[in-house]
């Protein structure tokens, strides 16, 4: 999951929906900055998270 995510991207962590939509900033290694609406700027670890990918909007 790691290679598809590039700045720009939505996503939605899985486990908080309340964080609402996220961008990615940046993608070094596994780790993922995303800012989200309502948690803001986040370091995600995806070899412990699978960010789930918003296409469509």
């Amino acid at each position: 999951m790691a290679a598809l995510l590039e700045p720009g991207m939505l996503v939605r962590h899985p486990t908080q929906p309340d964080w609402g939509l996220g961008q990615v900033q940046s993608n070094i290694g596994n780790r993922v900055t995303v800012n989200f609406e309502h948690a803001g700027k986040r370091v995600i670890d995806l070899a412990q998270v699978d960010l789930l990918p918003v296409f469509g909007l």
